[in-house]
């Protein structure tokens, strides 16, 4: 074996462009598949974290209320309180189509939403300075906002600055009592209408500005000992609804965590179909290493007569033309790996994701290459294992 080994090496090492060329099939095959499975793995874990911030304990409920069948905040209230061993807080949201001024500064980029005193909990957020909008102000419809760092930088200097100024809203003024953390990274330019740029209400307050009269969107977090039965929590919200609307076309509930789910699923498979896809090149490399190996069988006829005349049995020239084989698309493979490492480093720099060469795509390949050069040099190995001695002596 080891014998065969050798001549493998030696025969590969006297055809050095011949072997690289049967090798080139596999290394662009495995370095695709580790490239491709790298940048989408990559992609995965940027979604992933994106999702993650959103907050995978969160359940969003939309209604559409109607004159004869509607749900107001005291019941939502109500089936919260009464399920709190499932829910940590609860929040009900208004988005108001507002103009933002200050001064003699307008923005209409600026998100205006109603929320309660749960809203910075469940959207784990920090403050800055100040306080944050309390039950006292939602009872009595107090014109308090919080607003996000971009807001307070870009009109009053910075958060210190802001506490206790006036900022009006459809032209009506609020209070400013408190500014939330920066939430942009500090790689990043804060930006208007980016995530600091943003002015929290009180929902009665926002109600009233938005001249709606109802309130159509609410938002859960889930403890987190019941993130993994969202859809538990999801179906038992979706019941009571369905008591009051009578009609599931009427309200969706909507859980993070369920959502995050049917994308890591999405992904895999997209993962593995371009793998899939990529590893269509190992099987062509192998339809080039069995072509190279029949010429090399043709090429080296004479020398295998030779060989069978000193007594070299069937089984011999049998591992050693497969040991060639197998020996090529290895070294193919490895210099893949080696290749698809490299390369997946560089585009995820290029694509400002962190994309990593997957240990288990890196084993198949080199499996899989391996396997290509067993599977498809067994052909030419067998078709010299079987020459005739005396016919392949006569062999120019």
């Amino acid at each position: 074996m080891l014998n065969s080994f050798n001549l493998a090496l030696r025969s590969i090492w006297s055809n050095k462009m011949r072997s690289f060329l049967t090798m080139l099939g596999i290394i662009i095959g495995v370095a695709a598949v580790i490239i491709l499975v790298g940048i989408v793995n990559g992609e995965m874990s940027y979604m992933t974290e994106s999702f993650a911030s959103m907050g995978t304990n969160r359940i969003t409920v939309n209604v559409v209320n109607l004159n004869s069948r509607s749900i107001s905040v005291d019941e939502m209230y109500e089936f919260y309180e009464d399920n709190e061993k499932y829910f940590s807080n609860l929040s009900p949201t208004v988005t108001v189509s507002a103009t933002v001024k200050v001064g003699n500064e307008n923005s209409d980029a600026t998100t205006v939403t109603g929320v309660s005193e749960d809203y910075l909990d469940i959207m784990d957020y920090d403050l800055e300075r100040g306080r944050f909008i309390q039950y006292a102000d939602i009872s009595a419809r107090q014109k308090v906002a919080v607003i996000g760092l971009y807001v307070a930088e870009t009109y009053y200097g910075n958060a210190e600055q802001a506490i206790g100024e006036r900022i009006s809203v459809n032209g009506t003024k609020y209070e400013i009592v408190g500014v939330v953390e920066r939430q942009t990274s500090e790689s990043d330019e804060m930006s208007e209408g980016g995530s600091d740029d943003f002015l929290y209400i009180p929902y009665t307050a926002a109600v009233k500005l938005s001249r709606n009269g109802t309130i159509n969107n609410y938002t859960f977090t889930v403890h987190d000992e019941y993130v993994e039965q969202a859809s538990t929590v999801t179906t038992m919200i979706e019941d009571f609804l369905y008591t009051i609307f009578k009609n599931d076309d009427l309200y969706k509930v909507t859980a993070m965590s369920e959502l995050l789910d049917s994308m890591n699923e999405m992904i895999g498979q997209m993962s593995l179909m371009l793998g899939g896809i990529a590893g269509i090149s190992l099987l062509v490399a192998g339809v080039g290493v069995m072509n190279i190996m029949l010429v090399s069988v043709t090429e080296r006829t004479r020398e295998i007569g030779i060989r069978k005349a000193l007594g070299a049995k069937k089984a011999t020239i049998l591992t050693q033309f497969v040991i060639e084989a197998a020996v090529t698309s290895s070294l193919g493979g490895i210099i893949g790996i080696i290749i698809g490492c490299i390369g997946t480093v560089i585009a995820g720099q290029m694509m400002s994701i962190d994309a990593k060469p997957s240990f288990g795509w890196i084993i198949a390949s080199f499996t899989v290459s391996m396997g290509i050069g067993l599977v498809f040099g067994y052909m030419p190995a067998r078709s010299a294992a079987t020459l005739n001695p005396i016919d392949a002596l006569r062999s120019d």
